[in-house]
């Protein structure tokens, strides 16, 4: 589904048509491993259903390029072994798809660059393609001159779902959302992370600056079985 002019969702992915990149959101890889430190007994199934459903969706396509959102892995101060492994086991799953791979720092990155480094990868605060600017999200670079004059913003960062009601029950989803900053157009990606669905943003407090204006007008996509076209945030809220 368009989201905007020349830029799709395919799956939890937006596809950039005029530059052939896919953009991922934040995958927080190490999450279930993090739970389980602190007592949360869930088996560590993440890691092997997020490369099957990267490879379902992208099937056997090329890239110009993949970008990562930020917050590749979860820990912030340390890289566990298995962030280690895992890490790396997916920039080389990506690899085969692309060979220029765009790692974004998340506020969650604080020591992504020992694992970049053993593929020769930079860790970069934000990228400029044409007029679109991608960054992680939780600062909002307003003196950089590149921001200044892109038009479209895309950032990760609040993993934003909805909560779905009807008389029987409610159901929360991932979805895309769409509306401004100022005069620029402002696309939010869903996490990558497959364990939980995300920050409700019909009831939850929102992390981002850049959605502290407040998102009552912006356009809600719904990630399911397709990619439903839900309207706008208030009516969805009412």
């Amino acid at each position: 589904m368009e989201i905007h002019k020349d830029i799709e969702i395919n799956d939890l992915f937006l596809y950039l048509k005029k530059y052939n990149t896919l953009v991922i959101g934040d995958v927080h890889i190490g999450y279930e491993e993090a739970l389980n430190k602190e007592g949360i007994l869930i088996p560590r199934f993440q890691f092997k259903d997020t490369i099957t459903r990267l490879e379902k969706a992208i099937k056997n396509k090329r890239f110009n390029s993949i970008i990562l959102l930020g917050d590749v892995k979860h820990e912030f101060g340390t890289i566990s072994e298995t962030e280690w492994r895992n890490t790396l086991q997916f920039l080389d799953t990506l690899s085969r798809y692309t060979e220029n791979i765009i790692l974004i720092k998340g506020n969650h990155d604080k020591i992504l660059e020992p694992i970049a480094n053993k593929r020769n990868l930079e860790v970069k605060d934000h990228i400029m393609l044409g007029d679109i600017f991608l960054l992680h999200g939780h600062v909002i670079p307003e003196k950089n001159k590149d921001f200044k004059d892109s038009k479209i913003i895309i950032i990760g960062h609040e993993h934003p779902a909805i909560s779905i009601t009807d008389k029987l029950k409610t159901e929360i989803y991932k979805c895309f959302i769409k509306g401004k900053y100022n005069s620029k157009v402002l696309i939010v990606v869903p996490s990558f992370n497959l364990v939980t669905e995300g920050t409700d943003i019909s009831k939850e407090e929102l992390l981002s600056p850049f959605l502290h204006q407040g998102i009552k007008n912006f356009e809600v996509f719904v990630v399911s079985d397709k990619i439903y076209d839900f309207g706008k945030v208030k009516s969805i809220t009412k």
